[in-house]
């Protein structure tokens, strides 16, 4: 039997109970839609969670100064003016000088000096020393107010600013008025509210002071800590040289904390995601297998004349084993086309409906439809070998 003859014979097969074979097709396009969509959803989902990650970790460095020792006469390791050097290092975005204490850690603050009955007590805050490139370096925003500027550190003015928490404790929400803040004897006019904190988010129930009102009012001369935020990819880099900008020659003496490299965390957040949904499209595709094997064996026990009538004709058993095989192969070929088409509709979509930007592998598109017939291939080999072991005469005499 010619090749081109076979084909036709099979899609004939096929074709001549297009309602069996088009529910039959439907366990393979389940099966290979649900393989698409979870892959694909699980390489858009583990993508954008990758891009978070890094997003967020892989561009913070952060510079720990130690304490200089009781009594030493030595000037601080990091003076507040090294933040400048910082930031004209390559890939820097932005930088920012902390400067606290274990006893500014927890100290109490009032929003009113006068202790009336049925007065809210103070609060336990910490205050902390900033530089004025602060909200940057957090990555936070003022919700209300300002932060204090140049001129306020300059000026020695007794201005905070509050956490976006500190201030809901403190009972303020608006800046307008000029709200004070009472804690160790001194009154502090609140200038602004620093919200949306990404990153140290302990300042959130925090005051913040200029570091000259810090350093004649609270002891808090020396920094503590250096945030530095760069671009994508420069991390490593800037941690290596900031030490060196900070404190030249005394740079061994500073501790960097900087991100690992996360390629290896990105392809594990990526394999260990797509295996779990790779397991569910595989379940998926066995049950369309099941589908598609029962079908052609009931086809093959309800062709029983017809097989008897070409072995008697001259098909070889191999023909006849071939023709149930292409038919089973078709199935599961159309199967996988349709399939593949409505996962990669369904991945677009949730992508599109999270905002998500969508990743689409162009190996499991082209590669899913010939799963889908290779599906179909294994799935009608038992009943094509039956069909094939049929003797003519008992073929012929079976009720058909």
């Amino acid at each position: 039997m010619d090749p081109r003859d076979l084909w036709t014979e099979a899609l004939a097969g096929v074709m001549a109970r297009p309602v069996r074979s088009a529910l039959t097709t439907l366990g393979t396009v389940l099966g290979i839609t649900t393989l698409v969509i979870t892959i694909g959803v699980a390489s858009t989902a583990g993508n954008q969670i990758v891009g978070r990650f890094d997003a967020l970790t892989a561009t913070s460095v952060t510079v720990t100064v130690p304490s200089a020792p009781a009594g030493s006469d030595d000037g601080p390791l990091v003076d507040w003016s090294g933040t400048d050097a910082v930031r004209r290092l390559a890939g820097v975005e932005s930088v920012a000088a902390l400067a606290d204490s274990t006893v500014t850690n927890s100290v109490q603050v009032r929003a009113n000096d006068v202790k009336a009955p049925g007065d809210v007590s103070g609060q336990t805050l910490a205050v902390v020393a900033a530089s004025a490139d602060l909200p940057a370096a957090v990555r936070g925003t003022m919700t209300a107010g300002r932060f204090y500027d140049s001129g306020d550190i300059t000026g020695h003015t007794q201005v905070a600013v509050l956490g976006d928490q500190a201030a809901r404790l403190l009972g303020i929400k608006r800046v307008q008025d000029s709200p004070a803040i009472f804690f160790q004897g001194q009154s502090y006019t609140v200038i602004g509210i620093l919200g949306g904190i990404r990153r140290e988010q302990r300042l959130s129930t925090a005051v913040i002071v200029p570091p000259t009102t810090a350093a004649d009012r609270l002891g808090l001369r020396d920094v503590t800590r250096v945030l530095i935020n760069t671009a994508m990819g420069a991390a490593r880099q800037v941690a290596h040289q900031a030490p060196i900008a900070l404190a030249p020659g005394q740079e061994k003496a500073l501790t960097v904390a900087a991100p690992e490299d996360l390629s290896r965390a990105r392809d594990g957040v990526q394999s260990d995601v797509n295996g779990l949904f790779l397991v569910l499209g595989l379940v998926s595709l066995v049950v369309g297998a099941i589908g598609i094997a029962n079908v052609t064996l009931v086809t093959v026990m309800e062709r029983v004349g017809e097989i008897g009538l070409r072995r008697a004709l001259g098909a070889s058993r191999r023909q006849v084993a071939g023709q149930f095989l292409l038919e089973s192969t078709t199935i599961g070929l159309l199967g996988g086309i349709v399939g593949t088409a409505l996962g990669t509709t369904v991945v677009v979509c949730v992508a599109v409906f999270r905002e998500w930007t969508p990743v689409l592998d162009t190996n499991l598109a082209l590669g899913a439809p010939f799963a889908g017939a290779l599906v179909g291939l294994l799935a009608g080999l038992y009943p094509s070998l039956r069909a094939a072991r049929m003797e003519p005469v008992d073929a012929l005499r079976a009720p058909s």
